[in-house]
């Protein structure tokens, strides 16, 4: 796997109350990425960018919501949502800048 597609693999951390305790109590990352990108190509993202070792990836789609505003029923985007399993001992911490 190239540079470039690393970087454009993983969007970015998921924030959610759901993801939160995923991490707290399943040692799992819940990460925004790709809509194309297969679970294999996360997995190599996520260990060359954090360092870390990765156990399991898990996958979902997750089904753009329809909203009303003043110029009809607008559909926001698909996207793709990932939780990955951390070795034991692993951690990746988004809150210290490097």
């Amino acid at each position: 796997m190239n540079a470039e597609r690393i970087y454009k693999v993983v969007l970015g951390p998921h924030i959610s109350e759901k993801a939160a305790n995923s991490a707290e109590f399943g040692n799992q990352v819940v990460f925004k990425v790709a809509t194309d990108a297969t679970k294999l190509e996360i997995k190599k993202a996520v260990e060359k960018l954090f360092s870390v070792k990765v156990e399991n990836v898990s996958t979902l789609n997750v089904k753009g919501k329809s909203k009303r505003n003043k110029y009809g029923l607008v559909r926001k985007s698909d996207w793709k949502k990932a939780y990955v399993r951390l070795a034991d001992g692993q951690d990746i911490d988004f809150s210290s800048a490097e």
